[in-house]
């Protein structure tokens, strides 16, 4: 068995195994020659004093022979002649519940409104180069869901909601690097998530599940108080009487046709800001209290939160060496995303800073019931739309400028490649919304000296953080409150707020739903 030790070292000797090795032997007192391998279990940064330390959990293999733990995926049975369970979305609360759904036995028929990952490239081409939003397919919608083109962060806070490990050794076995099981805050990258993303598309289908692309669900049959069926646009209908909706945060669509049919949801308090970019030298400088960081410590990501005027205000989704993406989801609005390549190795960092917003926020938008914060929401990314020229061109002002209410008059170019509008955030947001923008930025700057800097460059919104609406389920069940058969799942549902915790909800929802089967 190999002994397990807690150290903290330099970066250097965090990243040079034989220095590891060497570090180890001396502070535990065991021969060098004897130790026959160091591996590291769990990594985390520790940059709160001057001299950067990194944190590690380490098993140390002393003559004894080391053999590698070959992550493998679970044995997945043929289910074609399986029931059914249709699975609205292919995000990752979707791709997980239909895995889940092929290794339990069952067959899952997965219905994405958008197209696979390949084909949608072209319509992120379209959106950053010419300004075309196509409603469908974009940086929210098609497989992989937001996630897929949006960074592939997979830290979570969620560890009581599920096996946090299992879904990262499911990623592990679909080609995403071992390190995820390491690092404190995984990530994948942009660059590496679609093809794991169609290698779980294609475990499913090998198996007799289906993906289905290009189909958009636009309406349920519902008979005394349960599901019947789902009907597609083009006006087909699937009859199955158990529907996963993992639909996604933005799917305002699916929100309006179950308010529409009385089906109940409810409104939900959320989060909403601008997205600002900053040198990602700078952010190293200001982090790691240094000039330069050095070829053993990554690009400093950071995390802030601040109460101003007994509001929160905090970063959100920070992007190290990353870039900033239009996320609209349908003509005549703006939104901003946020993500990075796996090596996080561009100039630029990003993070969203959010406000948070309650339900009391909404009342201008009482008249729409549970739909007031989406259309709160809506609105908001309207007015950046105009604001912006009525293109995909983002309102923007240097940081400073912004805290002190003057328009910008003249802007770097940024990261965002459709473009900035000069523009004053007063005009896209409510006073309340802006006030406290303005104050925290300048509480932003006690905690990280040298934030606030007229070289950094906000863009607004950043309004995507998480649904504006819950629906309803109940607790043991997992099935809409109102409706059986219908499990209400993932971040657009209200019970997830990234990746994982949207996996693990997946899962947990097929568990459910199969429980219940012949109930």
């Amino acid at each position: 068995m190999p002994y397990e030790f807690t150290i903290q070292v330099s970066p250097e000797i965090a990243a040079t195994p034989e220095k590891l090795k060497r570090h180890i032997a001396r502070k535990n007192g065991i021969p060098f020659n004897e130790i026959t391998h160091v591996q590291i279990v769990k990594r985390s940064i520790d940059a709160r004093q001057k001299a950067i330390k990194i944190n590690l959990k380490v098993a140390v293999y002393v003559n004894e022979e080391y053999v590698d733990e070959t992550i493998t995926l679970p044995e997945y049975p043929e289910v074609s002649n399986a029931p059914e369970i249709a699975i609205i979305g292919a995000g990752p609360a979707g791709l997980f519940a239909a895995l889940r759904c092929v290794e339990l036995g069952y067959k899952p028929i997965v219905l994405e409104r958008g197209k696979d990952v390949q084909a949608r490239r072209r319509d992120l081409k379209a959106i950053n180069r010419d300004h075309i939003v196509n409603e469908n397919s974009n940086y929210c919608f098609g497989e992989g869901g937001a996630g897929t083109y949006s960074d592939g962060k997979l830290y979570t806070r969620s560890k009581k909601r599920g096996d946090v490990n299992r879904i990262l050794k499911l990623l592990v076995g679909f080609g995403a690097t071992s390190k995820i099981m390491v690092d404190a805050h995984p990530h994948i990258g942009t660059n590496k998530l679609p093809a794991i993303i169609a290698a779980i598309r294609e475990k499913i289908i090998a198996h007799g599940g289906k993906v289905l692309f290009e189909t958009k669900v636009v309406d349920f049959k519902i008979q005394d108080g349960a599901v019947n069926g789902v009907v597609l646009e083009g006006g087909d209908t699937l009859e199955v009487k158990n529907v996963i909706l993992a639909t996604g945060h933005s799917a305002r669509d699916i929100f309006e046709l179950l308010y529409r049919k009385e089906i109940e949801i409810e409104a939900k308090a959320f989060a909403l800001g601008v997205r600002v970019e900053h040198s990602q030298q700078l952010i190293d400088q200001i982090q790691y209290k240094c000039e330069d960081r050095g070829p053993y410590l990554p690009p400093s990501p950071y995390s802030i939160v601040k109460q101003v005027g007994g509001r929160g205000m905090y970063s959100f989704c920070m992007c190290p060496g990353g870039v900033i993406a239009p996320c609209a989801t349908s003509p005549g609005e703006v939104v901003t995303n946020g993500w990075s390549p796996s090596k996080r190795d561009q100039p630029t960092s990003n993070s969203g800073i959010v406000v948070e917003l309650r339900l009391e926020d909404f009342k201008e938008f009482a008249a729409y019931g549970p739909l007031a914060g989406m259309h709160f929401q809506k609105q908001i990314e309207q007015t950046a739309f105009k604001v912006g020229g009525e293109t995909q061109r983002v309102p923007a002002q240097r940081l400073v400028d912004m805290t002190q209410g003057k328009i910008s008059t003249n802007l770097p170019e940024t990261s965002y490649k459709p473009g900035l509008t000069s523009s004053d955030m007063g005009t896209v947001f409510p006073k309340f919304i802006h006030k406290t923008l303005q104050e925290g930025f300048k509480m932003f700057d006690q905690r990280m000296r040298g934030y606030l800097t007229n070289e950094a460059v906000v863009h607004a919104p950043e309004s995507r953080t998480s649904s504006p609406v819950r629906i309803p389920r109940d607790y043991k069940t997992l099935e809409h409150t109102q409706i059986k058969g219908l499990y209400p799942c993932g971040e657009g549902a209200g019970y997830a707020g990234g990746i994982i915790s949207a996996a693990i909800d997946g899962e947990k929802c097929i568990e459910a739903c199969i429980a219940n089967f012949d109930n």
